[in-house]
């Protein structure tokens, strides 16, 4: 038997490994939402900022991942379409296996959580890297041959069932996957509401200009800032070029943000939630987060350059105005934005 998706599956290009493994699911079920649509609806548009031990520190444009106290981009998202999303997980890799298979065989494809690290199609430069928060749809297989195709951000991959019970079953942190996937139920489809798509720009609005921590939202932005200059202290070069090209990756349309740190695909929400809430002001918002998207670009081609240099460490001390321009730009777009939704 060759690999091959499943009848009716659509094989998308998508930027983001979340929104776009929904909408693979979503389109299968006959229900056309765009990634930017549900990326925005799902309030999964922030900032922050972390150093994890062993880790390379992390900044990111994602929010709502789920955190205590928050529901989750997907779920969000999925209570402003119509759709009831859950997510299982088991300990069990026979287990895990068992439950993907039997929704292949009943026509379903799978969303399910990875680390991208065992997945065979990246290509980490020999250097060993581990992701677990990476989202991907099982939409074809091959019971007997022991393998199945996954559909990613750049199209399908036949992969074996043993790399992916790895890729499911990773323990590296800071994100086991814990062989999570997810159920949908498309009874109730629907498209969002005026209110919604105001709802949701609040709830995006709430954490940049007022997060509970200063490693959040426009104040998380401007520790980066303060932060990164000071990264030499504790790496030597090898450790600071790689965490510069870690932070390039996680900025850049490479690391599945759409470019900008998610600001373009945040613009293109705008965009769409200005028509479906008759709001044309949300379209002067779109405007300022496309140029903050470019910025965001243009910090991330710094990141990438100076990752490439030797002595990197003299380098740093030049991102600091970036980032003080960068939190300035979001501070008035955020605080546009609630006037518009407060109005």
């Amino acid at each position: 038997m060759s690999l091959q998706p499943l009848p009716g599956f659509q094989s998308l290009k998508t930027h983001h490994c979340i929104t776009g493994s929904m909408r693979h699911i979503y389109l299968s079920n006959g229900h056309d939402v765009s990634e930017d649509l549900l990326l925005g609806l799902g309030a999964g548009v922030s900032f922050s900022y972390w150093q994890f031990k062993g880790q390379p520190p992390f900044l990111g444009g994602r929010g709502n991942v789920g955190r205590p106290g928050e529901l989750g981009l997907e779920k969000t998202a999925g209570q402003r379409t119509g759709v009831v999303i859950e997510t299982q997980t088991t300990a069990s890799a026979s287990k895990a296996r068992k439950a993907l298979l039997d929704m292949l065989q009943a026509g379903q494809p799978v969303m399910v959580m990875v680390d991208m690290g065992f997945l065979p199609y990246f290509d980490f430069g020999g250097q060993e890297y581990h992701f677990g928060a990476h989202a991907v749809v099982v939409c074809g297989y091959d019971e007997a041959g022991e393998s199945v195709l996954v559909a990613d951000r750049d199209g399908l991959h036949p992969v074996s069932l043993q790399d992916l019970a790895k890729a499911r079953g990773s323990t590296f942190k800071p994100f086991p996957p814990r062989n999570l996937w997810y159920t949908f139920d498309f009874v109730h489809k629907r498209s969002p509401t005026a209110e919604e798509v105001r709802q949701a720009i609040a709830e995006q609005v709430q954490p940049m200009l007022q997060p509970p921590i200063r490693n959040i939202g426009v104040p998380g932005i401007r520790k980066a800032g303060q932060m990164i200059p000071r990264w030499p202290d504790s790496m030597d070069d090898r450790e600071l070029r790689w965490a510069l090209f870690n932070a390039y990756i996680f900025v850049s349309a490479e690391g599945g943000t759409g470019g900008g740190c998610f600001r373009y695909m945040f613009s293109r929400f705008l965009h769409e939630g200005a028509a479906i809430a008759r709001e044309p002001r949300l379209t002067a918002s779109a405007d300022d987060f496309q140029h903050i998207g470019d910025c965001w670009e243009a910090l991330a081609e710094w990141f990438r350059q100076v990752s490439e240099l030797p002595g990197a460490a003299a380098h740093m001390a030049q991102c600091s105005a970036r980032f003080e321009e960068l939190a300035d730009l979001e501070q008035a777009a955020w605080t546009r934005l609630r006037e518009v939704v407060q109005a």
